[in-house]
């Protein structure tokens, strides 16, 4: 269903009870000989991920056009942000329900499948007239700026994010984190950190015991799926012993793409553990996940999501990515919600708007459909479990897309206030006075305000020259000649 559009009668969603279905991996014919034994082992779930091109042609066999291959191939060496790197418990969710037949028969369907648009990108999913938005920048939401020990960002005046590890499971090629995590690709050159991870642990905790306004600690990276489960296990319960923090939340994809991980014996045992401290020492604990489609929530997804809620923690909540061609939709979105809340007793919580990272403007949508999707929702759903639609705003934070402060519809301009601040304002005596910008991706806009976009962009190339790729140099001047013959 469109988001403009509803039906005369009844209702313009349809609520069903999701059921949840594993798909049978036997249909790639890479996974023809696979048993159910091996596919609970997450130990053969990580030896089998798909990291190539090569890997890919020998799951799929011919079961892909050769353009497709290249289409990706093509991505890969001028478009990735993340390399390759998806779990076979992901990639068995996309094209679920089709049965193969001949050479290239799952070709259209695998390009349409949107589990595969946000972890397999091609370069014809990307926009060849805005790439990137001329504002995107690799740490879009200047999270290293704010680092106050390597790792530890300090953007929210009682919380904090912790970077434990730079590296996933698996890549989603949208990734915020694209400037750090993963493996360095042909565009992207990835940061590296400097210390040695016992010393920066160090650095955090030192921080954490010092700055009693902290109460509340993300622990993340990356994926803490990727930490050894004892070297987790410490730095939770050092976390633990710091007097001032009350809540503590641990951020892995892996309950979706890998719940594997979560299902083993050592880590069960050891979040009860961890959980049974937390509750007697008064600290809330829970995982925060990152489900973008309802075709993701599989019966060993629900598993894993239950055994963390028998294991002690207090909730399990989704953090998903607005992305158009994925669940822009409201069909969708709803779907999703139900899957996770009752099919897998995960939360609904936030649906992040995309961020403005390079080559990612065929994800993103604009404040405006923003908010008409956070409008489609409501009323379905219990009110404790309606996501909210937030726009991560940089130097800001996460604002709901109703708590804007000016809208320029035209030229796509959004103004954006908020009442603190960050790590690195404490000198700055107009950051709760100043409107920040953020920028709705320009093939969104009216024609005036893309011709106005092309203008400014091009002027400020002529004036101090481009930072932009041959190829992006030549489609921008393309661009002018054409609004200059128009």
């Amino acid at each position: 269903m469109s988001i403009e559009t509803g039906t005369r009668t009844g209702q313009p969603y349809r609520y069903t009870r999701p059921a949840l279905v594993e798909p049978d991996w036997t249909r790639f014919p890479g996974w023809q000989g696979v048993t159910a034994e091996d596919w609970a082992s997450v130990q053969w779930q990580r030896a089998h991920c798909v990291k190539s091109v090569r890997q890919l042609r020998a799951l799929m066999g011919d079961l892909l056009d050769e353009g497709f291959y290249a289409d990706l191939e093509r991505d890969q060496a001028e478009r990735a942000t993340m390399s390759m790197l998806i779990p076979p418990q992901m990639m068995n969710t996309m094209v679920p329900a089709l049965t193969p037949g001949g050479p290239g028969s799952l070709t259209e369907a695998f390009y349409a499948d949107p589990v595969r648009r946000y972890m397999i990108p091609v370069f014809s999913d990307r926009r060849t007239d805005w790439p990137s938005h001329p504002h995107a920048t690799r740490d879009s939401l200047h999270e290293h700026d704010m680092w106050v020990a390597e790792g530890l960002t300090h953007r929210y005046p009682t919380k904090v994010l912790a970077e434990l590890l730079p590296t996933c499971p698996q890549y989603c090629g949208h990734c915020t984190r694209m400037d750090l995590v993963g493996n360095s690709t042909a565009v992207v050159d990835k940061l590296k950190f400097a210390g040695k991870p016992t010393d920066r642990i160090s650095d955090m905790l030192d921080y954490l015991r010092r700055t009693p306004s902290v109460r509340d600690v993300v622990v993340s990276g990356g994926d803490v799926a990727n930490m050894p489960w004892p070297r987790l296990e410490d730095f939770l319960t050092r976390v633990l012993e710091v007097e001032n923090v009350r809540d503590i939340r641990l951020a892995t994809k892996a309950l979706i793409g890998l719940p594997q991980h979560w299902l083993q014996d050592e880590v069960r045992s050891g979040v009860e553990r961890v959980a049974r401290l937390a509750r007697d020492r008064g600290v809330s604990l829970a995982i925060h996940t990152h489900a973008n489609h309802a075709i993701s929530i599989t019966p060993i997804v629900a598993e894993a999501s239950r055994a963390m809620l028998e294991a002690g923690v207090r909730d399990v909540r989704n953090q998903g990515v607005l992305l158009d061609g994925v669940n822009a939709d409201p069909d969708a979105l709803l779907d999703l919600c139900f899957a996770l809340l009752d099919g897998a007793q995960v939360m609904p919580y936030y649906f992040y708007m995309c961020d403005m990272i390079p080559f990612s403007e065929h994800w993103r949508v604009s404040v405006g459909d923003a908010q008409r999707l956070q409008h489609h929702l409501m009323g379905y759903l219990p009110g404790f479990a309606t996501p909210r639609i937030v726009c991560d705003v940089p130097f800001v934070g996460k604002r709901w897309v109703h708590q804007l402060a000016e809208y320029d519809t035209v030229l796509g301009i959004s103004g954006w206030t908020k009442n603190y601040r960050t790590s690195i304002e404490a000198d700055d005596a107009d950051a709760l006075d100043r409107t920040y910008q953020y920028y709705d991706p320009i093939h969104t806009l009216p024609p005036e305000g893309q011709e106005w976009w092309a203008r400014n962009v091009a002027e400020h190339e002529r004036r101090h020259g481009t930072g932009l790729t041959p190829a992006e140099a030549a489609e921008a001047s393309r661009r002018t000649a054409a609004l200059q013959a128009h």
